[in-house]
Order: structure tokens, then C-alpha cells, then sequence
């Protein structure tokens, strides 16, 4: 199933009817646990994900399932507070139509965080990671179906959907705040069960660093709409198999909240500088 473009163009219409003359130029998707970062927006606009016609409700734990509008750190942002997952029961174009929504609104940048498994030996829970390419064996494309040239066109190119300009400012701002970022490959699973100890050798092969059930979805869609994109994991547990213990989502929002100050200092001083 393909959406028609009037269709996004009425979800639009809807956000600007309660956002007034605000223009968001960057859209910020905030994964498991770490959706703290649209509490401490400036003057917001909170509008949930149910009043917005065609959108759908963010039902995993730890998402609030709200768009925030506002500024951060004196950039106009958009903040999704908890996304929507494939496993959730929605498709993929349903997935990322948030994203397609917002280029609307104006963003032409796109920051997208996730909590995910760490699949690099060398690393450990609670590391933060730059994301620097993904892999998405396991899922439909997003632009599958008619193809919206209003948004890009038929067949993008995917070299660089991590925008390494934006790559390297996070470095920098890493570098000033004293703060060890990882750089690495993501890779998609769709969920909801975590990864088998054999799946995760497999991403070790394939060149995977992280595993997770988003983003991947997101940041495609943002690649064909032509914005630039700056991706963050939180590496929240050993992924499965590297220890010897069961893994659970009470394990990713733990993780969250105690790299919520180095995480969310990381981002700012990001901001900052886009």
C-alpha cells in the first residue's frame, strides 16, 4: 500500500493549524528511554500522536507517543518523543511516515536515536555510538509501492544516508565534552523477540556493531526526501550470547537513564553547531 501525497499534506496541514507560524528545520526521533530530551524543549507545542489524522500510536515502553515543537538549544526543532515499530503491527511506510510529515513542516535535518544490543566485543553496555551506516536485510522497504517524486525519487541512492558532514560535528562535540563515542554499523531486526546468540554472530559477520528493531525504516525515508541525518545507539546491553544471562526492556530503560546526562549533553552540543 502506497499513501497518497494529499494524504501526508493533511497530517501537515493538521500539525500547523496548532503550531502557528513555528517552522521546525530539524526533526529529532527519541527511541526507548530516551525521550527526556522533548522535556527540556522551550515554549512547547505538545501535540500527541493520536490527534493527527493518519497517524499512528507509539504503544512500546518508554515512548510517550508525542510530537514536540519548540527550540533546543536555539535551533527550531520537531522532537518525536517514542516512535512506532514494525513489530507494533504497522507497516513500513506507516513506520516512517512521521518523517515524510515533517519534511513537510520544513526539516531538512534529521537526528534519530535508538537504544540497541551491542554486538562489538571490544565494547560494553552503556557506550554511546555514532552510527555510520546500517543494514536491513530483514525488512520491506519503506518506499516500497508508487513512487512519491513530490518526495524523491524512484530509486535513491543510499551512499551516504548518515550525513558525514553531520558525522563529523558529532565528533567534535564528543571530542570537547570529553566524551568516548564509538562509530559503527546498525543493523535492523524486526522483533519483537531479541536476537538469537546465532543471529548476533551472523551481524558480527556481516559488519554490524549494534542491533535493533528501528531506525533503519526512518532514516531511508529521510534519505529519499533528500535531508541530512545524524544517527545516535545507546548501547544498552551486551546483545544476546556475549553473556551468559537473559536479556529484558527493563535492561534498555535502565541503561537509558544512567547515560541520560552524557547522552543528552552529546546531542546539545550537536545542536548547537548544525
Amino acid at each position: 500500500m502506497s499513501y497518497p501525497f494529499a494524504q501526508y499534506q493533511e497530517s501537515a496541514d493538521y500539525i500547523r493549524g496548532r503550531i502557528g507560524s513555528f517552522q521546525p528545520r530539524v526533526a529529532m526521533v527519541l527511541g526507548s528511554g530516551l525521550g527526556f530530551l522533548g522535556d527540556v524543549v522551550k515554549d512547547p507545542i505538545v501535540v500527541p500522536y493520536p490527534d493527527i489524522p493518519h497517524f499512528k500510536a507509539s504503544t512500546a515502553p518508554g515512548h510517550k507517543g508525542q510530537l514536540v515543537f519548540g527550540t533546543l538549544e536555539g535551533k527550531p526543532v520537531a522532537v518525536m518523543q517514542g516512535r512506532t515499530h514494525h513489530y507494533e503491527g504497522y507497516s513500513y511506510e506507516e513506520v516512517s511516515y512521521a518523517v515524510r510529515v515533517l519534511r513537510l513542516l520544513g526539516c531538512d535535518t534529521l537526528v534519530v536515536t535508538n537504544a540497541a544490543g551491542c554486538v562489538n566485543t571490544e565494547w560494553q553496555a552503556g557506550d554511546l555510538m555514532l552510527i555510520t551506516d546500517q543494514i536491513k536485510i530483514f525488512m520491506e522497504s519503506p518506499l516500497r509501492g508508487e513512487n512519491l517524486s513530490e518526495f524523491g525519487p524512484r530509486f535513491p541512492d543510499s551512499s551516504h544516508l548518515y550525513t558525514p558532514a553531520l558525522r563529523e560535528v558529532a565528533r567534535k562535540a564528543a571530542y570537547e565534552l570529553d566524551i568516548d563515542l564509538k562509530e559503527g554499523v546498525y543493523m535492523y531486526f524486526p522483533g519483537p523477540q531479541y536476537e538469537t546468540p546465532a543471529e548476533v554472530r551472523f551481524a558480527r559477520i556481516a559488519g554490524a556493531d549494534a542491533v535493533g528493531m528501528s531506525t533503519a525504516p526512518e532514516v531511508i525515508t529521510a534519505g529519499h526526501c533528500g535531508m541530512q541525518v545524524l544517527g545516535f545507539t545507546l548501547l544498552s546491553n551486551m546483545a544476546a550470547g556475549i553473556l551468559d544471562q537473559p536479556l529484558s526492556e527493563q535492561e534498555v530503560l535502565d541503561a537509558a537513564a544512567a547515560c541520560r546526562d552524557k547522552f543528552s549533553r552529546l546531542v546539545l552540543a550537536c545542536l548547537r553547531t548544525l
